[in-house]
């Protein structure tokens, strides 16, 4: 689970002041992601906002997932979270949902730890980013932004089918 900022050109609707980019309008991505990078669910966001708001809100958007025979199960066992999510509101979220959490500590875990499985999302950040359109944000409209994220991630959900199959 992760974030990453995004300039938006023009503005419009989950724009935020970029606190890394002087104060220059911009969205974030928030993903959710499987074992080999698949895109699970997606929101926008302004830049301003803090990545462990977040968290609910996309723990709420994902889908049912498919295993073994019989009733999907609707949340994922276990969530992997950088320490933007060093939160107690953030634990108790995935508490709540019956969900294990592995949330680095700020000042007590070193970033390279996580990193084994931190690289999945930032590799699928690179290929949402690889589609032209969703590297600088020209839609005023977030709907219309979303919506180009989301296709986004279907063909990358598609093009992982294909190779499996």
């Amino acid at each position: 689970m992760d974030s990453a900022s995004i300039a938006a050109k023009r503005g419009g609707e989950t724009t935020g002041p970029n606190p890394t980019d002087r104060g220059r309008p911009g969205t974030k991505r928030h993903i959710v992601t499987d074992r080999q990078g698949i895109p699970l669910t997606v929101l926008l966001s302004g830049a301003n906002v803090h990545d462990s708001r977040i968290l609910e809100p996309l723990l709420d958007a994902l889908p049912p997932i498919q295993g073994k025979n019989g009733r999907p199960r609707r949340r994922p066992g276990k969530l992997h979270a950088d320490k933007g999510y060093d939160y107690k509101r953030c634990r108790m979220a995935c508490s709540r949902r019956g969900i294990r959490h592995r949330i680095a500590k700020k000042g007590v875990e070193s970033s390279s730890h996580l990193g084994k499985h931190r690289w999945v999302v930032e590799r699928t950040f690179a290929w949402i980013s690889r589609f032209r359109r969703l590297t600088v944000r020209y839609e005023r409209r977030a709907d219309i932004h979303l919506a180009f994220t989301i296709i986004a991630c279907s063909l990358i959900c598609f093009r992982a089918l294909k190779t499996w199959f």
